[in-house]
């Protein structure tokens, strides 16, 4: 069962508060999953991806905002400002939003705004989570939270025919995740060699498995678990985009 639209925005606005408390301070520091960037870089790309996401569901937009649109970066001193002022603006935007109102979304079976709303959880959760490492905190994702991430991931970012036929190589094999809190269990799998990946709920022996915010954690290569296949999940994240 997805998430209700408010437990959807609280997770924004938590995450989003929770990523500031743990830059204040701390902007310099090198952010460990993303090496080129400090924790001030790291803030200043969720602005914007928080503008560019609320400026096309606040306008209904049919394609991405132009590139002549886009803010600058403000000083380091008012960052954390910009940030918060940002991720209260796009939380007011999507609850007040129609979330089946037709916009520009990167994901062709869903243009409208209930993917923009849904997707922005993992990106807060994630790099709430990388501001957090850097300050060297512990970061709590909700299971619930996090069991609807995972799952959205695999809706969203699984290679299509398209990816396969560019990549070149196929998954070769069930990866199936089984989160440990919420008791899900999910199988990645290709039907055959030019198919687009699937995944479908429930699986046999687990090729990873941990609480679930671990697993969305893992999936986006910022924690490591134990995987009984090194080379299949090798393959998945092959055909699987983070961006």
């Amino acid at each position: 069962m997805p998430l209700t639209l408010e437990r959807t925005l609280a997770a924004i606005s938590a995450h989003s508060h929770g990523l500031a408390d743990d830059a204040r301070g701390n902007l310099p520091a090198r952010v460990e999953h993303c090496p080129d960037w400090n924790v001030g870089d790291l803030v200043w790309h969720l602005t914007e991806v928080h503008w560019f996401w609320r400026t096309i569901a606040g306008e209904r937009l049919s394609a991405p905002v132009e590139e002549s649109r886009r803010p600058s970066r403000p000083a380091d001193d008012d960052l954390l400002e910009t940030f918060l002022s940002g991720s209260e603006h796009l939380v007011e935007t999507l609850r007040t939003a129609d979330q089946s109102a037709a916009c520009w979304t990167w994901f062709p079976p869903q243009q409208e705004v209930a993917f923009i709303t849904r997707h922005q959880v993992q990106e807060a959760a994630v790099h709430h989570f990388d501001a957090a490492n850097a300050a060297g905190h512990q970061v709590a994702i909700d299971p619930e939270v996090a069991d609807d991430c995972v799952e959205e991931f695999l809706t969203t970012s699984l290679a299509d025919a398209d990816d396969v036929a560019r990549i070149g190589h196929t998954l070769g094999g069930e990866l199936v995740l089984r989160a440990t809190d919420t008791k899900r269990v999910w199988t990645v799998r290709q039907e055959t060699p030019e198919a687009e990946l699937s995944w479908e709920d429930g699986g046999r022996r687990p090729t990873v498995e941990g609480t679930a915010a671990e697993l969305i954690l893992w999936v986006y290569g910022r924690v490591d678990l134990p995987v009984t296949d090194q080379e299949l999940v090798q393959r998945f994240r092959s055909l699987s985009s983070t961006d």
